[in-house]
This record gives C-alpha cells, structure tokens and sequence, in this order.
C-alpha cells in the first residue's frame, strides 16, 4: 500500500494512492483507519510531505559501496546526526541553493517510517514500530562540512531534506534498487543490499539512544556517486517499490 499526504483546495488528508487517483482515508495510518469512498485524480491534488516528524535521524558512511569508493571502511557502529524539521520539502518543491554555500551535493537515501512510539527494541521488535518507507536526498553543503567540525550547519538548511512522494508498505526493504538522475543523467545507482546496518538493527540502535515517535524519519545513508548540484537543476530520487521523488534547485 501507498499512503500519500495531501491538498485538493480543502484540508489536509491521508489517502491511499490507486493507479492515476487517490482515495481519502479517515483518520491516517499511524492509527486505525478506513478507506472512504471520495476518490480525486492524483493530478488534481497537491502532494505534501507524506509525513511532518518530530525529528529526522541520519545515518553516516551506510553503504558498503560508498565506503569502498571513498577509500574507507565501514564503521563498527552506525554514526548518527540530526537534520531538523524545519528541512523537510515535498515533491515538486523547489530545493533552495543557500547564499553561504558554493558546493550543495544530493545524497540519494531511502527513509524509514516510524510507526508509534519507540524504545527499546530489539532488532526483531523494531519490523513492527515501522510504517513504511519513503525516498529522501539528504541534500548536504558539503564546502560546509568539510569547513565546521561538526555536520550541523551543512545539513540544517531550509528545504535539505526532500521527502515522498508516498509512504510504502509491504516491501522488502533488504533489497530495493536505489537511483539518482541529475538532469536525467543516472549519477547514483545502487541497492539496499549494500547497506552495512539494516533498517531494523538502525531503528532498535537509535531507539537505544532517543525515543522514536510516530512519523520520525530515519534516514539510512546514501550510495556511492554523490556530487554538487546548481540552481536549475532537476533532481530525481528513484526508490523500487516507492516511486520517484523530484525536485528542482533554485536560489531565493
């Protein structure tokens, strides 16, 4: 199942996306719900960020490939950071090219859902505490992160954490291809199979550390291939099993 967020001139809703509509749900899916009747094309509607978390947790160096085309292992334990709410864009947005940056570069990187409240799961608990996945660019200054010891600033602009189009449930989230096209030029393809920490070992680690609550994100690294980005550009996040997440890079 697919579940989106969005507008159609009236409130904000939960549906569930069925071909070229969407169905209205009552109530979301972080609760019980039932599926109404009231359907609307889905190019009628305005598709909002599937989720608005309380908090977006990162994972650094996940992929096994990317380690390996940066010269260095993988981590013994996840290295975690924080982007903000306030990051948070929808498909179709524009990603905003801030003025302090002379080098912003995409990061391709599949999200997790969180379900309900969460902490201190084992690995086995955690299938249960996640709703679904979306696709993420973790969109990063790197000038930035190479500049500050810590990875704040570089991460924490407006608009650096595009998130959708939809939440998907009932995929396996071991083994999804994973892609990004620039302009429509493929620059990074991978699979979720490359990533070092799976999905629910992150979610029983991070809950270890913090208290997960419904529709945090878990952001799980990204594949080997990142690179800048300029203001006119179009960037595509391609997850199997999710859908495609674009956006558009301009200045203010």
């Amino acid at each position: 199942m697919k579940f989106v967020r969005f507008s159609y001139g009236g409130p904000v809703v939960y549906g569930v996306l069925e071909d070229d509509s969407v169905r209205i749900i009552d109530g979301t899916p972080f609760e019980k719900y039932t599926v109404s009747d009231k359907t609307y094309l889905l190019e009628k509607v305005r598709l909002l960020e599937p989720v608005v978390p309380s908090k977006i947790v990162a994972i650094g160096l996940n992929y096994i490939d990317h380690a390996s085309e940066l010269g260095m292992e993988s981590h013994k334990e996840p290295i975690l950071f924080l982007k903000p709410p306030s990051t948070i864009l929808s498909t179709g947005d524009s990603i905003i090219y801030p003025e302090m940056s002379k080098q912003v570069e995409y990061e391709a990187e599949l999200a997790i859902v969180i379900k309900s409240i969460t902490r201190h799961v084992s690995a086995d608990q955690s299938g249960e505490r996640i709703l679904g996945y979306t696709c993420a660019n973790d969109v990063t200054a790197r000038d930035l992160q190479k500049k500050d010891i810590q990875w704040t600033r570089a991460k924490s602009f407006d608009t650096f954490a595009p998130i959708g189009p939809c939440i998907a449930t009932g995929i396996d989230p071991d083994n999804l291809k994973i892609e990004l096209r620039l302009n429509g030029e493929v620059k990074q393809s991978s699979n979720t199979s490359n990533m070092h920490f799976k999905p629910d070992f992150l979610v029983s680690f991070i809950s270890h550390i913090m208290t997960l609550c419904p529709g945090d994100l878990i952001l799980t690294g990204t594949p080997p291939g990142v690179g800048p980005m300029s203001p006119g550009d179009k960037v595509e996040v391609t997850i199997e099993g999710i859908g495609t997440l674009s956006n558009k890079v301009t200045t203010l």
